[in-house]
C-alpha cells in the first residue's frame, strides 16, 4: 500500500487522514486570508484545492499575467503547514477568450450555441481553446515546479460536467477521427451501425455527423458512438493537459475529480482511471430516497474505479447544496457520518466545497466549513469535531478495500446502451437497478463491493450483474466460465440483449446469456406506469417490467412465478440454474423491495452467503471494512437515528467520542471504527460455509 501518496506529510507530522476544501481567496479581500488559515489550523485542515476557477484573474487579459496573488496565497498555506493541490484554472475560459473566438463555444444537439456567463463554456475537442489552455498550464507548471506546498496538480474541474456533450463542428470532426482509428473503414462501420436500416449508408466518414437533433430517432448505434466518443474526448484533453505536467514536474501526481454520483452517467470512470495518479471524486447527497445508502453505493464504486486502492474524495457538502429543487441541511451528525462513509470505502482524504462560503455568485447558498455565520456555527464546530476524528484515524491511512464475497459489476457501456431511445420502455433506469441490490444487500447486513464489468470479478462468490444489456462475446465468456468455474451469478431483465455494436443477439432472449442461464425469452413485456404484477413463492411486487420465460435446461428451479396475470400467471420470474460447482439465476422483472429481500435470501443461501455482523446490526448498520498491511479496520456505520448495541462485534475502537466505549452502543447517526485482528478479519470474510 502507498501511504497518502498525494500528500508529502513533513517528518514533523505524524501521518493522518487528510482534511481540506476548494479554497477560493480570490473572492476575498486580503485581510481575510489571514483569518482563514488560522481557523484551517484550528480545523485541523492539511490540503486545500486553489485557483479552480481563476483564469480570468490569472490571466486577465491575453497578453498579461498576475500571478502575485496565487504566489503570496501559497507562500501562506505553506507557511501554517497547509498543502495545495493546486488545480490547472482552465475550467472556465475568460470572457475576453470567448469574445474573441466564440468557435469554442459548446453547440447544443439542436444547433444552440451555450454562451459564456456560466461556466464550462468550452468544447472538448476546441483546438483554439486547447491552445490557450495548455499555454495556461505550461505558465502554472514552469512557475510553481519547485514549490513546496505543491502536493498534487488538478486538472481542470468536474470535466463534463456542464460541456459532455458538444456537436459543434469542431465535435464532428473529432468525431470522424475518432470513428476512423475505431472502424478502419466506412464499410466496417455501415456493419456496425446497421446503416441498411432506412437508407443511412455512408459513403465516406466526411458524411458522418454527430447525432445531431433529427427528423426521426437517431441511429442507435451512432448515439452509443458518440456517447463513447464524447466520454474519450474528455479523457483526451485531461490527458492533454496532464502530459504538459509530468513533462515539467515529473514528481508531482497529477488528478481530477470525478463525478461518481447518482445520474452523472456521461464519462466511463473505469476508464479514465488509468489516466491518473491517484483516483478523485466529487459527491454530493442526492435528492432521492435512500440518498445516505446511495452516498455508500457511490463510494463503493469509486473504490471499485480505483482498483480497491486508497482515494480521495475532492468534493462533498457540509450541509445543503444549492442546485436541487428543495436544498435541506443535514441533520446533526451526519456531516461526519458522511464524511466517515466515504473513508469506510476507501478515501483517504475528506474535503469539501468549498472552505468559506461565497457571498456572492450562484453557489452563495451552498454551504461550507465556514458558513455566512463564521467560526461561532454548529456547521464550524462539526468541522473542527471532524478534524480532530480524522486525525485519530492515522492507523487506517493508506489501507485498501478488503474484498467482500458478493459484488455487483457496474457497466458504463450497458448504462448508455439500455437507456437509448426506441427501446421497450423509456422507463427504464440502469443504475437504479445496481443500486436497489446494494440496497438490499445492505439491509440483509451483506458486504459488497461495487466493481466495473471490466475488471477482474473472477474471485467473488457472487457477482449481481443487474441490467447488463450490452454483452461483447468476451464479457459473455468470462461470465459463463465464473458460473461454471463455481461462481454464484445473478441478472436481470434486460441483460445480455445487444454485442458492442449494439446489435441483438439472435435466437432469442437473453441473448449472450442465453445458454448459461438455461432460459429463453421471444418477447419483453414492459409494464405501463403504476402497473404491477404479483408473485408467487415470495411476497411483494414486480414492477417496470416482466418477461415470458421459458426454461429450457433441466437443472433449472423457479424460484418465483408471475401470478395473477392472464399472460403470465404461473410463468418464471426468478429462476436459478445449478451447474457443477456454481449457479447462473436470472430475475425478469424489477422486484419491489420486499420482493427483492425475500429473493436475496433464497440466492444468498443457495450460495452459501451470511452477514457477517450480529442479528441485531443487520439492516441497521452498514458495514465496510478495509485491509491495511498488519490489521484490518471495521467501519460500523449507523443508518439509524437511535443507538444501537454493538454486542458481539469484536474489535479495538479508534477514534471518536460517538465511537463504542465500555457502554458496547453506537449513537445515532454516528460511525465506529474498530481495529480487527487479521485473523478474525478473515474469519469474518469467511465466516459462512463455501468460500471460494
Amino acid at each position: 500500500m502507498q501511504h497518502h501518496r498525494w500528500l508529502r506529510t513533513p517528518d514533523s507530522k505524524q501521518p493522518r487522514l487528510s482534511f481540506g476544501a476548494d479554497y477560493n481567496p480570490e473572492q476575498w479581500p486580503r485581510e481575510v486570508w489571514e483569518e482563514d488559515v488560522e481557523l484551517m489550523r484550528q480545523a485541523g485542515v492539511d490540503v486545500v484545492s486553489v485557483a479552480i476557477f481563476s483564469w480570468a484573474k490569472l490571466q486577465p487579459t491575453e497578453d498579461s499575467w498576475d500571478f502575485a496573488w496565487l504566489d503570496e496565497v501559497l507562500e501562506l498555506l505553506h507557511a501554517n503547514g497547509i498543502g495545495v493541490d493546486l488545480a490547472t484554472a482552465t475550467a472556465s475560459p475568460p470572457a475576453w477568450l470567448s469574445i474573441k473566438h466564440p468557435e469554442i463555444l459548446p453547440v447544443t444537439s439542436e444547433g444552440h450555441t451555450l454562451w459564456q456567463g456560466g461556466r464550462q463554456h468550452w468544447r472538448p475537442t476546441s483546438p483554439v481553446f486547447r491552445g490557450y489552455a495548455l499555454a495556461l498550464v505550461e505558465k502554472l507548471a514552469e512557475r510553481y515546479k519547485d514549490h513546496p506546498a505543491i502536493v498534487a496538480w488538478h486538472v481542470n474541474n468536474e470535466l463534463g460536467c456542464h460541456n459532455a456533450y458538444d456537436y459543434s463542428d469542431d465535435a464532428a470532426a473529432a468525431f470522424r477521427l475518432w470513428l476512423g482509428e475505431r472502424y478502419g473503414s466506412i464499410e466496417a462501420l455501415n456493419h456496425a451501425w446497421g446503416t441498411a436500416f432506412w437508407a443511412q449508408q455512408y459513403g465516406s466518414f466526411e458524411h458522418i455527423l454527430p447525432p445531431r437533433q433529427a427528423a426521426a430517432f437517431p441511429n442507435p448505434t451512432q448515439q452509443l458512438d458518440f456517447a463513447r466518443f464524447s466520454s474519450d474526448a474528455l479523457k483526451g484533453y485531461l490527458v492533454a493537459e496532464r502530459q504538459v505536467l509530468r513533462r515539467i514536474t515529473p514528481d508531482i501526481p497529477v488528478t481530477t475529480n470525478f463525478m461518481i454520483m447518482g445520474d452523472t452517467g456521461f464519462a466511463d470512470y473505469a476508464d479514465w482511471a488509468q489516466e491518473v495518479d491517484f483516483v478523485s471524486n466529487d459527491h454530493y447527497r442526492q435528492p432521492v430516497g435512500r440518498s445516505r445508502d446511495e452516498l455508500g453505493f457511490s463510494a463503493a464504486l469509486t473504490s471499485g474505479v480505483a482498483h480497491g486502492e486508497p482515494w480521495f474524495l475532492m468534493e462533498h457538502s457540509t450541509s445543503a447544496v444549492n442546485w436541487q429543487p428543495v436544498n435541506r441541511p443535514k441533520a446533526p451528525g451526519e456531516l461526519a457520518r458522511d464524511s466517515l462513509t466515504h473513508v469506510a470505502h476507501g478515501a483517504d482524504a475528506v474535503c469539501y466545497f468549498q472552505w468559506r462560503q461565497s457571498a456572492a455568485g450562484a453557489e452563495k447558498f451552498h454551504s461550507a466549513m465556514v458558513p455566512h455565520a463564521g467560526a461561532d456555527s454548529r456547521i464550524f464546530r462539526d468541522v473542527v469535531a471532524l478534524g480532530q476524528r480524522l486525525g485519530q484515524l492515522g492507523p487506517v491511512l493508506g489501507s485498501g478495500r478488503a474484498p467482500s464475497r458478493v459484488a455487483i459489476l457496474f457497466d458504463w457501456q450497458s448504462w448508455w446502451g439500455s437507456e437509448l431511445d426506441s427501446h421497450p420502455s423509456d422507463r427504464l433506469r440502469y443504475r437504479d437497478e445496481a443500486f436497489a441490490w446494494w440496497c438490499a444487500l445492505i439491509d440483509a447486513g451483506v458486504r459488497a463491493d461495487v466493481v466495473p464489468a471490466s475488471h477482474d470479478f473472477s474471485g467473488y462468490d457472487m457477482v449481481i450483474a443487474p441490467v447488463l444489456y450490452s454483452v461483447p462475446r468476451p464479457l459473455a465468456g468470462r461470465l459463463e466460465d465464473y458460473a461454471q468455474s463455481g461462481g454464484h451469478l445473478v441478472t436481470t431483465y434486460f441483460s445480455g440483449i445487444v454485442d458492442e455494436n449494439d446489435h441483438a443477439w439472435l435466437g432469442g432472449y437473453p441473448g449472450a446469456l442465453r445458454e448459461v442461464l438455461g432460459i429463453r425469452v421471444e418477447e419483453f413485456r414492459p409494464l405501463h406506469h403504476g402497473e404491477s404484477v404479483s408473485l408467487g413463492a415470495v411476497p411483494g411486487q414486480g414492477e417496470l417490467w416482466t418477461e415470458i420465460v421459458d426454461v429450457i435446461a433441466q437443472e433449472v428451479a423457479v424460484l418465483a412465478t408471475f401470478e395473477q396475470d392472464e399472460e403470465l400467471g404461473g410463468l418464471p420470474a426468478v429462476t436459478r440454474r445449478a451447474l457443477e460447482s456454481g449457479s447462473a439465476s436470472y430475475v425478469a422483472t424489477r422486484l419491489d423491495a420486499e420482493s427483492r429481500a425475500a429473493v436475496l435470501d433464497k440466492l444468498l443461501e443457495a450460495a452459501g452467503i451470511e452477514s457477517e455482523l450480529p442479528e441485531q446490526l443487520r439492516g441497521q448498520v452498514e458495514f465496510a471494512l478495509r485491509r491495511g498491511e498488519e490489521a484490518d479496520y471495521a467501519f460500523l456505520i449507523n443508518r439509524t437515528n437511535t443507538e444501537l448495541s454493538l454486542e458481539g462485534f469484536e474489535g479495538q475502537v479508534i477514534g471518536g467520542e460517538d465511537a463504542p466505549g465500555g457502554r458496547g452502543t453506537l449513537a445515532g447517526r454516528a460511525v465506529a471504527v474498530l481495529e480487527v485482528a487479521r485473523d478474525r478479519s478473515r474469519e469474518l470474510e469467511a465466516e459462512s460455509a463455501g468460500v471460494r
